[in-house]
């Protein structure tokens, strides 16, 4: 797999808010029950909010009572990738987008069948793509 290309920092700067640049290149992680998409029940794409990268459909997405989006099974295996995180005393699996790198959150085993996994995924590393539902 060939090395991701991580945008200008200048323009990242400038395009994202300053927790999205945060989250997704200083590896941050947002409050929990505050991100734009714990709680979204929107039918449709999440994708990478700094490259656009298609990363978790709304059908996997699953209220894991954490106040994080979660997620079952990302888009495809090869769009996101998995690194050791041994920060603050512990070993986790860190979940980055494979085209740019950017910092999404972590991955468990705690998750709901089908897969027993869960994407425990920071709001402001992700942009929403299709229709909201309707009440």
């Amino acid at each position: 797999m060939d090395k991701p290309k991580r945008p200008d920092d200048a323009d990242l700067k400038q395009r994202l808010s300053k927790t999205e640049y945060e989250v997704t290149q200083c590896s941050a992680t947002e409050r929990p029950f505050t991100g734009k998409y714990w709680d979204h029940k929107g039918v449709g794409m999440y994708k990478c909010v700094v490259c656009g990268t298609n990363l978790f459909k709304s059908d996997t997405k699953f209220d894991s009572g954490t106040g994080w989006p979660s997620f079952w099974a990302a888009v495809d295996r090869s769009k996101v990738k998995e690194v050791e995180d041994a920060s603050y005393g512990m070993v986790r699996t860190e979940v980055r987008c494979a085209t740019c790198d950017a910092h999404l959150g972590h991955l468990f085993d705690d998750g709901p069948n089908p897969s027993g996994e869960r994407y425990c995924i920071n709001s402001a590393s992700l942009q929403f793509e299709g229709k909201e539902k309707t009440k």
